[in-house]
């Protein structure tokens, strides 16, 4: 009986010394290693979202007018007040957009999607032209009545990511008809 719970615990150390490899942790208890995994686990996730959001963007535009515009889009979320011992802390959001090219209304229809969450742009970083690249990196955070809706918990990383998609593909989809 012992013996199989020491074969089991080498089992396991092989486990864990496996996900520390792949993972490419520098822990060297379990906990930390398990953190770092998951840390793994979500950078993963955030590709495959973004990938899938490039092809989404290509498959909607090149169904109108034959020319892909590839958006990528991450949503992070951002601790707005410097006291940190603030157990209420204000959250808000760091927004990057970017796309191979811009569309008329593009900025607008972003915005305006951002507004709809209750969200306040606070400071931004634009690039955007016909024809050229376009880049957004936006700070925003709720005011008033969205705020209440972001304290609650109602609007998050991934809301505020899907209505900043819908917003680009609406744009795009109005732009090709």
């Amino acid at each position: 009986m012992l013996r199989e719970n020491e074969g089991d615990m080498s089992g396991k150390g092989k486990k864990l010394q496996l996900l520390r490899s792949i993972t490419k942790s520098d822990a060297a208890n379990k906990t930390s290693i398990l953190v770092d995994a998951s840390k793994y686990i979500k950078e993963l996730k955030d590709k495959v979202e973004e990938a899938t959001t490039v092809a989404s963007a290509a498959d909607s535009s090149s169904s109108g007018s034959g020319s892909a515009v590839a958006a990528t889009v991450s949503v992070s979320s951002v601790d707005m007040d410097n006291n940190s011992s603030n157990s209420s802390s204000r959250r808000g959001f760091r927004i990057n957009v970017s796309m191979a090219r811009s569309r008329a209304g593009l900025l607008v229809s972003v915005l305006e999607a951002l507004e709809d969450l209750g969200i306040d742009v606070l400071d931004a970083d634009v690039s955007c032209a016909d024809d050229t690249a376009f880049r957004l990196e936006a700070l925003g955070s709720g005011q008033g009545q969205g705020q209440q809706q972001a304290a609650s918990g109602s609007v998050d990383e991934q809301k505020v990511r899907q209505a900043v998609l819908q917003a680009i593909n609406k744009c795009i989809n109005d732009d090709d008809e």
